[in-house]
């Protein structure tokens, strides 16, 4: 070990692939002012890469250490309490260091090193007889500039040509290589404002239109921008001149891109809470104020207020100046979220998710960095949002599986990373459901949260009964000669609903118009080459798609494995529902509300107000049309089979179909009129199935609990999974 007075040593997290595994020392150059979550660029091997403090020490453990070279930004990017917890992230899930921290780092602010060559002062004695034809191009490309990116030669050479050529050359010594960062991707956005540069008109004359638009610039009481004067019809060179005659000054103004605006938001007042609401919003209010970090499970039907238990208790933290996060599962759910909680608090909603624009992403990043906002609401990764004085954090629907991040590393759970975020800062978490999942509840009967219940449906009125809800055993429909993929209470009530002008959901939770094409003469079923899973028959695209990676192909005209051309599409996905359905109600306005049909970036948000203006009266949708949509008008639910959920190879198969149904049934009667749910399936007598159209979860998670004791699984238990990745395929 190395060490001297007043000479300080930093432990780094390198973003680089060859280090993101450990920690690397590097002096602290005197008169740097460096502190644990400051972004620096380091030397790292030839190049230069980003790294983020970790911690500070006076001695080394190695003998040889080279000095940071400069900071990124002068305050630092992290807090002690986000450090610790991408610490305790990095550990418990068993990822690299720097992929913990890249979660907590602003948008664009990760960027990788790049390679580039130059041409060298050895390149005067070059014969190009010498050179063969992809090195010759190489050279060419190499002279038009001070330095090209490898990428950009690959692009004109191909790869395996292009790191031959740059071999080659560099070996011969005619090209260096240089080492660099990329560009920021995401920068503040400004815009150019003017002003006027004296009191009054000056007294030499001026053209028409230069008089009218300084005259229209003494009259504004603030800088106009170029954007706005171009609306009164003022021009760019008409402004030049202004300013080259020093009658104008053209400044620049930063611009926020704010991905929500608060002008048609109604706003709201608190609600009188009933008995158990007040409860409710007593016992978290109180370790709000108290700074405790109790784990509550909001246990309420649906329809039963949990909304308004949150934004008080949010109110509460407010009040005592402190912020609070709230995750949605579903993108899609964050319009309706946003607009009840920004009627509560308005001007200080945020919302931060990955469906926003990056620019937008960076700049409420760095608002509430700052602590311009007081709420923020967003899916997942709004758990990582860097609110510097977190009061409280609500989890809505916490039962659902979209809280865990699957596709890529790190694979967090984030109900998981926000109990332990709650630790840290010392406030409550809030997990709410009509449904919670039996480990959470497990955990509450036990004592490790604190388990607080809504038993009453608050929605329409205090008092309101839960939708009837009807079982249908589609063998007996098959026995009766319906072949139809609607039973005919289902298509009876649908006739009612309609004609009373109410609005109907079918809930199914498979997308596309078939599931499977497969071979009737010898079973060859079409599956994705990459993900070796059957690929979905799209009808509108008239292709075949990948439910996983995207993939598209043709549909084939004949089996790929025996040339029969008996092809056949089986299964049944939301898009054929909806055909279906259209053909049987052809009066009656369809739409889709699934991943396919919703994938523009306000494609949610309009689909909703559709719905509420009653411009459609049957939504036909997947897992989406379950969770928290207030649908006054919807009377009937459809649930076209229950059965999908049931048969995956899933020890929690039984309790995500009754969570489904439960929540699916919840969106019927929540107006004045009463509402009704028709379930259909091929297994009624299943416990799931029975329990939710009781309205039972007591009875459900009784029976569940007994299986799960009897073959060891969760909560009895603990799973991991292991993934082991090579690039060798023996290995």
């Amino acid at each position: 070990m190395i060490g001297e007075p007043g000479l300080h040593f930093a432990e780094v997290s390198v973003n680089s692939a060859a280090g993101r595994g450990q920690l690397f020392t590097y002096s602290v150059p005197p008169g740097l002012a460096i502190a644990p979550g400051h972004g620096v660029w380091v030397p790292f091997g030839r190049q230069t890469a980003q790294g983020i403090v970790v911690g500070l020490s006076r001695i080394s453990a190695v003998d040889s250490v080279r000095p940071v070279s400069a900071l990124i930004e002068k305050e630092p990017v992290l807090s002690p309490g986000r450090l610790s917890l991408a610490e305790w992230l990095s550990s418990y899930y068993i990822c690299p260091l720097f992929e913990a921290l890249a979660l907590f780092l602003p948008p664009g602010f990760v960027r990788k090193p790049v390679l580039a060559v130059s041409i060298s002062e050895n390149v005067a004695g070059l014969d190009e007889k010498d050179l063969d034809f992809d090195s010759k191009k190489a050279i060419e490309i190499i002279k038009k500039k001070t330095a090209v990116g490898i990428d950009s030669l690959q692009r004109a050479l191909g790869k395996a040509m292009a790191l031959k050529a740059i071999s080659r050359l560099e070996e011969a010594g005619y090209i260096l290589r240089t080492f660099g960062i990329s560009p920021p991707r995401i920068r503040p956005k400004t815009e150019t404002a003017a002003r006027p540069a004296t009191a009054g008109m000056p007294e030499r004359p001026l053209p028409v239109r230069q008089s009218a638009l300084l005259r229209y610039l003494l009259n504004q009481p603030e800088p106009v921008t170029q954007a706005e004067l171009k609306k009164e019809g003022f021009s760019r060179p008409l402004l030049n001149a202004l300013a080259e005659k020093g009658l104008a000054v053209l400044e620049q103004q930063p611009v926020v891109r704010r991905p929500f605006e608060y002008r048609d938001i109604q706003l709201t007042q608190p609600l009188q809470p009933v008995p158990a609401q007040r409860a409710a919003i007593g016992a978290i209010s109180e370790s709000v104020e108290k700074s405790r970090p109790d784990v509550f499970l909001l246990h309420g039907v649906t329809g039963s207020g949990k909304t308004e238990v949150y934004l008080q208790a949010l109110a509460k933290a407010i009040s005592l100046g402190r912020q609070g996060i709230v995750l949605v599962p579903e993108i899609a759910l964050t319009p309706q979220t946003v607009e009840r909680f920004a009627a509560r608090f308005p001007g200080k909603t945020a919302v931060l998710h990955s469906g926003l624009s990056p620019g937008e992403q960076f700049d409420t990043w760095h608002d509430l960095k700052k602590g311009v906002y007081d709420v923020v609401i967003g899916a997942r990764s709004a758990v990582f949002a860097p609110l510097p004085h977190l009061g409280l954090i609500v989890i809505d629907e916490a039962h659902e599986w979209t809280y865990k991040q699957v596709d890529r590393s790190p694979r967090y759970d984030s109900r998981t990373v926000a109990g332990q975020l709650a630790a840290l800062t010392g406030c409550p978490l809030v997990l709410g459901s009509a449904t919670p999942d039996v480990e959470s509840y497990f955990r509450a009967k036990n004592g490790a949260y604190r388990l607080l219940e809504l038993p009453e449906r608050l929605t329409p009125h205090p008092g309101a009964p839960m939708p009837s809800v009807e079982v249908v055993d589609l063998r007996e429909e098959l026995k009766t000669g319906n072949l139809s993929i609607f039973s005919r209470s289902l298509q009876e009530n649908m006739r009612i609903a309609l004609s009373a002008e109410g609005q109907v959901i079918l809930f199914f939770n498979r997308r596309g118009t078939s599931s499977v094409v497969q071979c009737r003469s010898c079973g060859y079923s079409v599956q994705c080459p990459c993900c070796s899973i059957s690929m979905s028959y799209h009808g509108a695209e008239s292709s075949l798609v990948c439910h996983r990676c995207g993939l598209r192909r043709p549909v084939p005209q004949k089996c790929p494995a025996c040339n029969s051309r008996r092809i056949r599409f089986l299964g049944l996905g939301t898009q054929k529902v909806a055909e279906e359905t259209a053909a049987l109600f052809p009066g009656a306005r369809v739409i889709r509300w699934d991943s396919d049909s919703a994938r523009g970036r306000h494609a949610h948000e309009e689909i909703m107000c559709i719905l509420r203006r009653r411009e459609a009266d049957i939504l036909v949708g997947t897992q989406m049309v379950a969770k928290g949509l207030d649908l006054p008008r919807v009377t009937l639910v459809g649930v076209v089979s229950a059965d999908t959920s049931l048969g995956l190879p899933d020890f929690r198969a039984c309790e995500r179909t009754f969570q489904l149904l439960s929540q699916v049934a919840g969106r019927a009667g929540r107006g004045e009129r009463p509402g009704k749910v028709i379930v259909q399936t091929y297994s009624p007598g299943n416990y799931a199935v029975q329990a939710a159209s009781r309205h039972d979860y007591s009875s459900f998670y009784e029976r569940e609990m007994a299986y799960r004791r009897e073959l060891g699984e969760p909560p009895f238990s603990r799973l991991i999974r292991m993934t082991f990745v090579h690039v060798n395929e023996a290995a």
